[in-house]
């Protein structure tokens, strides 16, 4: 049949067919022309992110998404970008919302993708393209056809079918190495042709006025907001008094409550320039709406394009990207008398207990106050970001600011865990998980990862229109706010109409110009900042100490520091998943063939394992993080420990990342302090940020990370205080960094570097205190009790040496002391050289971590209280007084449990 879309023909024959059936539909069912139109939209557009390798596919994948991603909206030009979105918003009205679908939108939508496929088509197609203006007297006619609802929603399911079915085959796709390849020389081809046909690229022109597309917009975006067009007096509503004789006008839009009073109106106007100027003219239209019906309606001027809202009792004016529902209207009136005051709220002390969460939480409010709709707190991990963010929920909503919070983190992991202190601290408070939960209108707090709440504002509808509108959240708190997190998902933020909190830990020094300005600040300038130093002065939180690593890591430095702010930008961007970032004068296999060699993990693994800070009186390294490159290479280091540390049996270190089964589980297993067989957490980003472990001792940094964001969270990871951690009245004084890939010399972290403590674990201790009192013994020619007791310890420790496992490899390299003493016979007249070589090379490679740690502090007690009464040590009362009172204790406890 004839078409306005033959020019799709050959070439890039699979996106014809929906466009010509939605051209099809357009006089006879205009509802399913304007699905059809948004479905061949994403078509044309998942085309592009197929066949353009310049264009960066986002984490989420939705329409939306695709087409808000940064390097989408630098390829397509303004107008014809504005054009389009037009088309989307239109389609989801159609599917979503009750209101019908004009014919004349959707021939509007089909000229539109009409513009859109010429363009694609002139940009990538191998032959020229000339320029087909679109003829609306081939359309398709016929009679009527008059479809339910839910047949609409069973045809965009079975086209959300189609989607899935092809992201799945795109998946096998990258599977295949030899499709992969010829994917990339495709791509290489469609690349020149781009290049040849954007240099002959002559004007392009469009088939839908400007005039035309702007009132589209505004009604498409009234529509999306539940308001009835049809309704009586919406629209060119009669007003008296716009001037001091009493004038008549027309408001180009009034928004009616239920009570039938103005909640809203909306001056249009024609031009970019003109958006400004119906400012004035929209003031007038609400004052005299006030003067007719006794209340003031919130002000709208737009010209199609721009929007800006003004509720003159109390904000100026703002940008925003659509209109409010009547219900959030009207909840905005009814605030203009039953708002409270920020500061007449009491800051509950059960939420926030330390002196700087009271203090950040009143500069929030003094912020606020001044009309401000953004704060950052620059506060460092582990010093109760959580609390302090809980403790401002409270307060706003008590004080009648805030009825929908949204709290959004970048991890499930993170969202189930601030929602846990939510429900913890704010038990009055509602709220859901979107990760896990459905929508629930009664919740007062929604908690969400990024993408989760990107696909639900397209996606989700109740009654009729779009739930999550641009007022739906009254307060978004963003967690970890960062520039990362503001490139990837910065359509979040331009969309909501909120008050946007944000906490990060990175040091205020460091935080972007980008992450300022999404809050509204002055660079370097936070709401209020706690940073690490002054947590650790006011005995909050614990230091990092660099531990020395035996390996170089494999680059030429580049400091971040000596960059420009415009390299910064660049350089993050490249390294915006943080991992696996490789400098030009480096090659890629370079880094990897280092980071997968088994002698550099092996170097890695043992001076962890040597100079890691240990519990259980030194015989058990404690809780350890290492941040791998990616999944293989955590495997790779769990292959490598295991072979080199059998002993463990596969269960000291386990790898917690994406790809793991159940991999929260394991989180919960690698946080319980009880559990002493999970010692290592091999993280493949899972455990970089939010996740709270006080008895983290040690962190490896084995990979590059170039993010000084992430950088900082992770470091945070170790932050946390830990009481009696090594035994009691001894806590957590620090924790140890071994930074393998230059982390800390690339951000220039003040973490100073230490030595490792040169005292022997506790199995050590006893194993050379029973052999100094046995040798001592030998030497006074012990007779009667002295002697059986010379006899028994050097049967015990003969019995420990015959009992080492040559499958340790630090076992395999002493093996020529160990054949000589696991002869009986050479204990039996010890010298001092046999005792050295047994106290260097034998009484390190003992390990005794199956027997009470107490149990054990009381043995070494007891043999030292020993050597003190046979050398006749001036200790021998000290020893003597421990004793006793840790006798007492003992006993102490045996009654209070009888």
């Amino acid at each position: 049949m004839t078409s306005n879309f033959s020019f799709l023909q050959q070439e890039f024959e699979p996106l014809l067919q929906t466009a010509q059936r939605a051209e099809h539909y357009v006089h006879t069912d205009p509802m399913y022309c304007a699905i059809l139109c948004r479905k061949s939209l994403e078509e044309f557009i998942k085309w592009l992110y197929d066949h353009d390798e310049d264009l960066e596919i986002p984490p989420d994948t939705t329409l939306n998404s695709l087409m808000h991603e940064q390097s989408f909206k630098n390829l397509v030009p303004p107008a014809l970008f504005r054009n389009i979105n037009l088309v989307r918003k239109i389609g989801n009205n159609a599917i979503h919302t009750n209101q019908r679908t004009e014919k004349r939108d959707a021939i509007a939508s089909l000229k539109i993708l009409h513009d859109f496929g010429l363009w694609v088509v002139r940009l990538y197609s191998r032959g020229q393209t000339p320029v087909i203006p679109f003829e609306e007297r081939i359309l398709p006619t016929g009679e009527p056809v008059e479809r339910t609802r839910l047949q609409m929603q069973e045809l965009s399911r079975q086209y959300e079918d189609v989607q899935q079915q092809l992201i799945r085959a795109n998946e096998e796709l990258q599977r295949n190495e030899q499709l992969a390849r010829q994917l990339q020389e495709k791509l290489q081809e469609v690349h020149e042709v781009k290049q040849q046909n954007t240099a002959s690229a002559g004007e392009f022109t469009f088939s839908v006025s400007e005039a035309e597309t702007r009132r589209i917009y505004i009604d498409a975006l009234l529509k999306e907001a539940g308001w009835d067009l049809a309704a009586p007096r919406t629209i060119e509503f009669e007003v008296q008094g716009m001037s001091h004789d009493g004038g008549i006008g027309y408001a180009d839009y009034v928004l009616w409550g239920d009570a039938g009073k103005p909640l809203g109106v909306v001056e249009a106007k024609k031009t970019m320039a003109d958006s400004y100027k119906g400012k004035r003219q929209a003031e007038l239209y609400a004052n005299c709406l006030e003067q007719m019906f006794g209340q003031r309606p919130v002000i709208y001027y737009t010209n199609g394009f721009e929007t800006h809202t003004w509720d003159d009792t109390f904000y100026p004016p703002r940008q925003v990207q659509g209109f409010y529902t009547k219900d959030e209207l009207q909840l905005l009136i009814n605030r203009r008398t039953t708002r409270k005051k920020l500061a007449e709220i009491p800051i509950d002390k059960e939420i926030v207990n330390r002196y700087y969460q009271e203090e950040a939480t009143k500069r929030v409010e003094e912020t606020l106050e001044k009309k401000a709709r953004g704060a950052l707190l620059v506060m460092a991990t582990g010093s109760g970001k959580t609390r302090t963010a809980a403790a401002l929920a409270d307060i706003l909503t008590k004080a009648n600011w805030a009825k929908k919070i949204l709290f959004l983190a970048d991890r499930n992991a993170l969202v189930t865990q601030a929602k846990n202190a939510f429900n913890t601290l704010l038990p009055h408070l509602t709220s859901i998980d979107l990760t896990k939960e459905e929508e629930d209108t009664a919740s007062r707090v929604v908690f969400s990862t990024y993408p989760t709440i990107m696909n639900r504002i397209d996606s989700t509808k109740v009654d009729g229109h779009r739930y999550y509108g641009v007022g739906h959240f009254d307060v978004v708190i963003i967690d970890e706010a960062h520039r990362s997190v503001y490139m990837k998902y910065r359509a979040i933020f331009e969309y909501f109409d909120a008050i946007f909190i944000g906490l990060t830990a990175t040091p205020k020094s460091d935080a972007d110009k980008d992450t300022y300005e999404l809050f509204g600040l002055e660079l370097h300038n936070p709401t209020y900042a706690y940073e690490l130093d002054t947590a650790v002065n006011d005995k909050y939180l614990v230091l990092p100490k660099a531990m020395k690593v035996p390996v170089r890591f494999p680059r030429d430095g580049v400091k971040y520091n000596e960059l420009s702010e415009e390299e910064k930008k660049e350089y993050e961007k490249e390294f915006i998943e943080n991992y696996g970032y490789i400098p030009e004068e480096v090659s890629g296999s370079a880094i990897n063939t280092w980071l997968f060699n088994e002698d550099t993990v092996n170097k890695v693994l043992d001076v962890l394992m040597q100079q890691g800070q240990k519990i259980e009186g030194g015989d058990l390294l404690g809780k350890t993080i290492i941040f791998a490159k990616n999944h293989n290479h955590a495997v790779y280091i769990e292959e490598c420990f295991n072979k080199r540390y059998p002993k463990y049996a596969g269960k000291m270190l386990r790898i917690i990342d994406n790809q793991v089964y159940n991999a929260q589980d394991m989180i919960y297993r690698f946080s319980d302090p009880e559990n002493k067989e999970f010692q290592i957490a091999v993280s493949v980003d899972m455990l970089d940020t939010g996740i709270d472990i006080p008895e983290i001792l040690n962190l490896v940094f084995f990979k590059p990370v170039r993010s000084k964001a992430k950088f900082w969270q992770m470091v945070g990871r170790g932050t946390r205080l830990c009481k009696n951690i090594f035994g009691p009245g001894m806590d957590k004084e620090c924790f140890y960094i071994f930074d393998v890939c230059g982390n800390l010399d690339f951000f220039s972290a003040n973490i100073k570097e230490t030595e490792p403590g040169l005292r022997g674990s506790l199995s050590q201790q006893i194993f050379t205190a029973k052999l100094n009192l046995a040798f001592i013994l030998e030497e006074r020619k012990a007779t009667g009790e002295e002697l059986l007791l010379k006899e028994q310890l050097l049967d015990e420790l003969h019995q420990i040496v015959v009992a080492l496992k040559e499958d340790d490899f630090r076992v395999r390299m002493k093996l020529q002391y160990l054949e000589k003493y696991r002869s009986r016979d050479q204990w039996n007249a010890l010298s001092n050289l046999d005792v050295l070589e047994v106290e260097n090379h034998i009484s390190t490679l003992y390990t005794d971590s199956k027997s009470d740690e107490s149990a054990r502090w009381f043995d070494l007690m007891i043999v030292n209280l020993m050597l003190a009464q046979v050398q006749q040590s001036p200790r021998q009362k000290f020893y003597q007084l421990q004793v006793t009172e840790t006798t007492r204790g003992l006993l102490k406890s045996l009654v209070s449990r009888m």
